[in-house]
């Protein structure tokens, strides 16, 4: 990797931290829901079960791995940011502060690696996947999700509020590197897996309709969650007026009888074996 390349991925991870920095409380309540839908798939991927030793990378709130423990799985969970480490200790997880793509494991820790919605925010996703591999054990398995694929209607209703009422994206969004990405389909996610030395690396695309409430799917990203987030926070005040009034005009054709947003959802899943 080049200099400029070692930069770039060094900015693209401080900006991701950054933005997680303060914000699990939010994320609790906000897009978690939406991003735990997947979770039960995650675990069947990773063949999680009862006595397993599963390692949660970017645990977050503790979504994962609450459910994993709920099939009878050891578990422990790491997450590069501390608030969210905290939360997750508050509701049993045994977690602990590490930042991918280094894990404080020996080689062949675990039976299972799990990451939902992880990859997205490393700017070394390959390395990342290597380091998940050197704590498997053989036979052992890892299982992960990222956002891409189909329709994800709450970004998408969010960024056309944004468009309608002017804003302006700040020119500091930050972009993976090219050299790091990788397609964003269920076969580009699988051949991610087999080039980081996974075999028997599989991707499909998981689809759902997620309902949140008004308040709740725009809190979120009002809090800087994102890049939309980061998009809403970059702008005057009197635009963000424009922006939530736009997202309430425009939300209020995915309204169901309950005043709830129903938001179609997909999600891309792999998973891979150690052999």
């Amino acid at each position: 990797m080049s200099d400029t390349e070692t930069r770039g991925t060094e900015a693209f991870d401080a900006a991701e931290r950054g933005m997680w920095a303060g914000r699990a409380e939010v994320y609790a309540g906000s897009f978690a829901r939406l991003c735990a839908h997947p979770v039960g798939a995650l675990l069947d991927a990773g063949a999680v079960g009862a006595g397993a030793l599963v390692l949660d990378a970017g645990t977050g709130t503790g979504a994962v791995a609450l459910a994993a423990l709920g099939r009878g799985a050891r578990v422990v969970g790491v997450d590069a940011d501390a608030g969210m480490v905290r939360v997750a200790r508050g509701r049993g997880v045994d977690a602990r502060v590490a930042v991918l793509p280094k894990l404080p494991f020996p080689d062949g820790e675990f039976d299972a690696v799990v990451a939902n919605f992880v990859l997205n925010h490393i700017g070394r996703p390959r390395a990342a996947l290597a380091e998940a591999r050197r704590v498997l054990r053989s036979g052992g398995r890892v299982a992960v999700s990222v956002w891409g694929g189909g329709p994800n209607v709450g970004m998408e209703l969010l960024g056309r509020a944004c468009e309608a009422a002017g804003a302006v994206a700040p020119e500091y969004l930050p972009r993976l590197d090219p050299g790091e990405d990788f397609e964003r389909t269920a076969d580009g996610l699988a051949d991610l897996l087999t080039e980081a030395g996974f075999t028997e690396a599989r991707g499909y695309e998981v689809r759902w309709e997620h309902r949140a409430g008004v308040d709740e799917w725009w809190s979120g990203a009002a809090a800087g969650i994102g890049n939309v987030g980061r998009v809403i926070g970059a702008q005057a005040p009197e635009v963000v007026v424009g922006i939530r009034r736009e997202y309430e005009r425009l939300g209020a054709e995915l309204l169901d009888g309950d005043g709830q947003l129903v938001l179609p959802s997909t999600a891309l899943l792999a998973s891979g074996a150690v052999s």
